[in-house]
C-alpha cells in the first residue's frame, strides 16, 4: 500500500519533479531563475513550458485549461477553455501557448470589488503564479493564478499575499544579514487544520436553512450533545472512514499533503490536518481540500459542512492557521534548547509580538465573518481579544529580559507514567492552551481564530505585513548601531516592555479576562461590523502602503466587500427563516393543534369526565408559541426590509447586526420551543438529534 500511495502522490501535479524531466535543461533553469531569484518569465520559456505541461495534462486526461484564482469571494474561480483549436481540412490541432499560460481575461465587472469596477468596466486580467504547481482537477489543467482589474488593482486574495511574502521576506533577510547569515529568500509558511461536518445527505435535503445558508437557523437542542466528551478522537465510523480513505488518496493525487484526520469534539464533527506548507500554496491546497472534502461526501450518502457554526449547542469548526518563519537551512522560530542565549530567537519573537500588538485591530478583520461570530467567544474558540500564549518558559525569558533580572526557566524533565511497561519520554517545558487566540507552539504560532470556512490569505496577508514593519525597523535601528550586540538585546528590552500587554497565558474564556484585557488596553471587537472599520483605519492602509501590499484604494474596496458580504448573509437568513416559519412551521403546528383538539372534542364527547389535560396543555403552549413565531415573523420582515433599504453600507450592515439578528433569535427561540411540543410526525425539519447522533454502519 505504501509503494502505491508513494506513486500516487502528485501524480496530477505538474511539480518540480515533472518540469526537471520533461523540460529542456536551459528552460528549466531560466523557469528556476523565475522561482527562486524572481527574473523575468521570457515569453519563449512560457512557451515550451506551455507545450510540456499541455503534453502532460493531455497524458492525464485534460482536454481543458483553467486560470486557477482567487476572487473577493473567497472562493476559488475558473473558466473551462479546450486545448482544441480547428484546422482548415475539418481537422483540429491540440495547441496551448506561453501567452494563454501566464495571462488570461475573465470578466472582473461580475467579481466582488468594493467599487474598484463597474458593471461597463469588464476587463481584467488572472497572471500565472509559478510558485504554486499546475495540476489537473476533472480533466481540466488548472493553472494557479493572481486575479487584478485592467487598471491593475488586485480583485483577488492571492494577490496581496504573495506581495506580503516578499515584504516579509526582505525585511527578514536584512536581520539575519546582521546575524552573519546571507540568503536568498525567507519563506513563511502554513498548515491549516480543517474543521467540518458530515451529516446525512438525506437529512440536508430536507432543510432548506441548511441549503441556502449553511447552518441550521432553527433547532431544539438535542437530548445528547457534546457533554460526554466520547467523540473527540474516538473511533471514526465505517463509512465516515471510507469517505476520509478515498479524499486522502484524492488529495495526495494533487499534491496535497494530507497528513491527519480524527474525529472532533461536536458528534459529526472532524479533522484534517496537512504538513506545512509555503503560506501561498498551502493555501491553494487549503481551498482544493474544502472543494474535495464537499465533492466527494455525497458518494457515501452524506455532505460536508463548512460553515463556523451549523449547529447551536455544539461546538463549531475552525482552522487553525500554524504560522512560522524559515529559510531553507532554519526555522526562525525555533527557540532551540536555549532560547535565553538564542538572540537571533528572540529578534525575530519580539517582531512577532510587536506586530500583533501593533495591528491587533487589523489582524481581527481577517476572521470576521457572520458564521465566524457565533463561533469566537463562545467557550469553544478564542475570544475576540487577540493576545499571544508564549508558555512557561517563554514568559520566564521575558520577564527575565524586560525586569534585567536572572533567568530561571523551567528544566526539561522525564516524564514517568508509573507503569514499566510504558515508555518515559521528554516532557514539554509548557502546557498548551487551547483559549489562546495566537499561540506559541514550539517553533510557530497557532493562530485559531480563523472560521472552518474562510480562506486564510487576508489572515496571513496581514500577519506577514506587520512582521515585516517590526522587523524593518528593528533592521533600521541595528544597521546604523555601532555595537550589534547590545543594541540587539536593548530593542528586545525595549519591544517587550512596550508590548508586554499583549502576552496572556491564562483562561481566555473568563469574564476576568475580558475585564483585564479592558483595563491593558487591547481592543475588543466582538461582531463583524464592529471589526471591518479598522480595514480603512489610517495606520493599517499606511502599513499596507509602506509595503506595497495594497493601496489606500484597495483597502476602501475590501471593506465595501466585506460589510456588503455581512448585510447579504443575513438578508438571506432572515428570508430563509421567514420562509421554513410561514410554509413549514406555522402549517405544522396548526396542523399538530387541529390534533390535539380533536383528541380533546373526541374525549369529551365519550364523556365530560375524562381528562384532557396533557392535551389542553400541550395546545395551549403550542398556540402560544405560534402566536409568537407569527409575532417575530412579521418583526423579522420589518427589520430586514428597512436594514435592506439603507443605503449607506456600514449602517446597512450595523442594522442588519442591531435590528435583524434580535428578530431572528426571537424566532427562532418561538420555533425551537413549538419543536418541543409538536408531534415529530407533524414537524417537518429533521431534528438535532436525528442529524447529529445518525447510526452508520
Amino acid at each position: 500500500m505504501a509503494a502505491n500511495v508513494m506513486q500516487l502522490y502528485g501524480s496530477k501535479v505538474f511539480n518540480e519533479h515533472v518540469m526537471k524531466e520533461r523540460l529542456p535543461s536551459a528552460t528549466y533553469k531560466s523557469l528556476q531563475a523565475t522561482l527562486h531569484r524572481g527574473a523575468p518569465l521570457d515569453i519563449e520559456v512560457a512557451n515550451v513550458v506551455a507545450s510540456v505541461m499541455k503534453r502532460w495534462a493531455m497524458e492525464q486526461g485534460a482536454t481543458h485549461f483553467t486560470h486557477w484564482f482567487q476572487p473577493l469571494t473567497g472562493a476559488t474561480s475558473e473558466k473551462h477553455d479546450s486545448f482544441v483549436s480547428p484546422v482548415g481540412d475539418g481537422t483540429a490541432i491540440m495547441e496551448f501557448s506561453g501567452k494563454e499560460l501566464v495571462r488570461g481575461e475573465p470578466d472582473a465587472s461580475s467579481f466582488p470589488s468594493g467599487g474598484l469596477r463597474a458593471t461597463a468596466e469588464a476587463r481584467g486580467y488572472t497572471a500565472w503564479d509559478p510558485t504554486s504547481y499546475a495540476f489537473v482537477k476533472d480533466d481540466v489543467l488548472c493553472i494557479p493564478t493572481a486575479f487584478c482589474s485592467y487598471t491593475g488593482e488586485a480583485l483577488d486574495k492571492k494577490t496581496p499575499l504573495l506581495r506580503s511574502m516578499k515584504a516579509l521576506s526582505d525585511q527578514a533577510k536584512r536581520i539575519l544579514k546582521l546575524f552573519g547569515k546571507e540568503v536568498d529568500y525567507v519563506s513563511t509558511t502554513v498548515g491549516p487544520e480543517q474543521e467540518y461536518f458530515l451529516i446525512r445527505k438525506e437529512d440536508y435535503e430536507k432543510r432548506q436553512d441548511l441549503i441556502l445558508t449553511g447552518r441550521t437557523l432553527f433547532g431544539a437542542p438535542a437530548a445528547k450533545g457534546q457533554e460526554l466528551e466520547e467523540h473527540y478522537f474516538g473511533t471514526i465510523r465505517p463509512r465516515v472512514s471510507a469517505f476520509m480513505k478515498e479524499l486522502d488518496d484524492v488529495l495526495w493525487e494533487l499534491g496535497v499533503p494530507a497528513k491527519t484526520k480524527h474525529n472532533e469534539v461536536a458528534p459529526c464533527q472532524h479533522e484534517l490536518a496537512p504538513i506545512f506548507d509555503t503560506i501561498n500554496v498551502a493555501i491553494d491546497h487549503n481551498l482544493l481540500t474544502m472543494e474535495m472534502m464537499q465533492k466527494l461526501a455525497p458518494k457515501y450518502g452524506l455532505v460536508c459542512l463548512l460553515h463556523e457554526k451549523p449547529f447551536e449547542g455544539v461546538n463549531g469548526s475552525g482552522k487553525h492557521n500554524n504560522w512560522s518563519m524559515s529559510t531553507s537551512q532554519e526555522n526562525l522560530l525555533d527557540p532551540g534548547d536555549t532560547p535565553m542565549e538564542n538572540l537571533q530567537f528572540l529578534v525575530f519573537l519580539a517582531a512577532v509580538i510587536k506586530a500583533v500588538d501593533e495591528y491587533a485591530d487589523l489582524l481581527r478583520t481577517s476572521v470576521a465573518t457572520p458564521g465566524n461570530d457565533h463561533r469566537l467567544g463562545a467557550n469553544e474558540a478564542p475570544p475576540a481579544i487577540i493576545s499571544i500564549f508564549v508558555g512557561e518558559e517563554l514568559e520566564a525569558v521575558i520577564d527575565a529580559i524586560a525586569s534585567d533580572s536572572p533567568y530561571a526557566g523551567p528544566v526539561k524533565m522525564k516524564m514517568d507514567l508509573g507503569v514499566d511497561v510504558l515508555p518515559q519520554f521528554s516532557k514539554d517545558t509548557t502546557d498548551r492552551n487551547r483559549t489562546s487566540p495566537f499561540a506559541f507552539t514550539g517553533n510557530k504560532f497557532e493562530f485559531r481564530m480563523p472560521g472552518s470556512h474562510e480562506n486564510l490569505s487576508d489572515a496571513n496577508t496581514i500577519l506577514n505585513t506587520a512582521v515585516a514593519k517590526a522587523l524593518k525597523g528593528y533592521a533600521d535601528e541595528l544597521e546604523a548601531s555601532d555595537d550589534f550586540p547590545d543594541s540587539v538585546i536593548a530593542l528586545v528590552k525595549r519591544t517587550i516592555r512596550d508590548h508586554r500587554r499583549v502576552i496572556f497565558n491564562g483562561d481566555g474564556y473568563s469574564r476576568a479576562w475580558e475585564e483585564e484585557a479592558a483595563r491593558r488596553g487591547l481592543p475588543n471587537n466582538k461582531y463583524t461590523p464592529a471589526a471591518l472599520p479598522a480595514l480603512i483605519a489610517p495606520k493599517n492602509i499606511a502599513l499596507m502602503e509602506e509595503f506595497g501590499v495594497m493601496t489606500r484604494t484597495e483597502m476602501h474596496s475590501r471593506y465595501e466587500v466585506e460589510m456588503e458580504h455581512y448585510a447579504k448573509i443575513l438578508n438571506i437568513e432572515a428570508l430563509t427563516m421567514v420562509e421554513i416559519a410561514r410554509r413549514q412551521l406555522l402549517p405544522a403546528a396548526n396542523t399538530y393543534m387541529e390534533q390535539l383538539a380533536r383528541t380533546i372534542a373526541a374525549k369529551k364527547a365519550v364523556s365530560e369526565a375524562l381528562p384532557a389535560q396533557a392535551e389542553t396543555a400541550a395546545l395551549q403552549r403550542l398556540s402560544r408559541d405560534a402566536d409568537a413565531m407569527a409575532a417575530a415573523l412579521d418583526a423579522l420582515e420589518a427589520a430586514a426590509r428597512a436594514a435592506r433599504d439603507t443605503a449607506d453600507v456600514t449602517a446597512r450592515a450595523n442594522a442588519f447586526h442591531d435590528a435583524v439578528l434580535p428578530q431572528m433569535a426571537a424566532l427562532r427561540a418561538a420555533a425551537d420551543d413549538a419543536e418541543t411540543v409538536c408531534g415529530a410526525a407533524c414537524w417537518p425539519l429533521p431534528s438535532y438529534s436525528s442529524m447529529l447522533h445518525y447510526v452508520i454502519e
